[in-house]
């Protein structure tokens, strides 16, 4: 039976309620955007107690620069800093357009990094705490809701003392490290990592050299690092055939063998890596390495022999 008390308690709990539902929750999270302009790549990573926080705050472009929006994010801070930064801007008057007309800035927390190094970081007054980053040449840090400014500081030191690695291990370092140093107060649940070269996507045809994304998981970090250890191999993969179609047949071993190295710890993938370094050596000249190489691929992978039997690429072989 409704009773007027039932009634009473009804109503203070929709009340209590209402302000929750009243807006969306914020990518509160920690991230890092960075830049490696010898290699010509840049990139973010980022992680959060935050469903899918890889489809939110990492925005990156080859020769342009990389952007992490996030606390109550307005995403169209990615794509409109990249242009902005695209026209020559740096990442100090980006930040000047992006936050001018936006009434919610004080809720906002964005990192920028250009191709060329030069890197700004900002954190609202509103941010809920703790709140706030980093930047230096080459990189931002930034983080909201974090256990404490030492999530940060343990980010920057990370990707500082990884100079001269690949950029995607630097970031994973930094993210990793943040991590370890307490990282979002409420927990963990989803992490990202992206970095863009110029032609590094698959087949040369976008720029996105590895993109991964862990969108629900109860250890994403973990995760994200076995990914990322697979993404390695397949950027360096994708390096070696997409230099082979082009019949840059030199370039195309040299990074096929550095895949076939990584890929000695990821079985899942060293037979077909192992497949096509077979079809590289054919085309460079090396028929006992090509030989040798496809006997191995097709030991880990039997299906691989039929695909063998009729593949024009390794018709030397055959003949031989």
């Amino acid at each position: 039976m409704l009773t007027a008390r039932n009634v009473a308690a009804v109503a203070v709990l929709v009340a209590a309620a209402t302000p929750l539902l009243a807006e969306a929750p914020g990518p509160s999270t920690f991230s890092i955007v960075a830049a490696d302009p010898e290699a010509g790549e840049v990139g973010v990573a980022v992680a959060s107690r935050f469903f899918a926080v890889g489809t939110v705050v990492p925005h990156a472009r080859a020769g342009v620069g990389a952007v992490a929006t996030q606390s109550y994010a307005n995403t169209t801070f990615g794509p409109h800093g990249l242009s902005l930064l695209s026209h020559g801007n740096t990442p100090e008057k980006v930040l000047e357009v992006l936050l001018g007309n936006d009434k919610d800035r004080n809720k906002r927390q964005v990192g920028l990094v250009s191709a060329s190094g030069v890197s700004a970081s900002y954190t609202g007054t509103g941010c809920n705490a703790w709140a706030g980053g980093r930047s230096g040449t080459n990189y931002a840090v930034q983080g909201n809701i974090l256990t404490g400014e030492n999530v940060v500081e343990a980010m920057e030191k990370a990707f500082l003392s990884t100079a001269g690695k690949p950029l995607g291990e630097r970031l994973f370092a930094a993210i990793e490290a943040g991590h370890a140093g307490g990282g979002d107060s409420r927990g963990k649940q989803s992490a990202a990592l992206l970095v863009c070269r110029k032609g590094g996507g698959y087949g040369g045809f976008t720029d996105r050299a590895i993109d991964i994304r862990v969108d629900d998981h109860a250890e994403p970090i973990r995760e994200l690092g076995r990914l990322l250890d697979i993404g390695l191999v397949n950027d360096a993969w994708n390096r070696g055939w997409t230099a082979f179609t082009k019949k840059q047949f030199k370039d195309a071993l040299r990074w096929q063998e550095v895949a076939a190295e990584k890929a000695k710890t990821q079985p899942e993938v060293l037979p077909e890596v192992l497949y096509d370094l077979a079809v590289i050596r054919v085309a460079n000249g090396d028929i006992s390495g090509a030989r040798s190489d496809l006997a191995l691929a097709v030991t880990l992978n039997p299906k691989l022999a039929e695909q063998a039997k009729v593949d024009g690429d390794l018709a030397a072989l055959r003949k031989d």
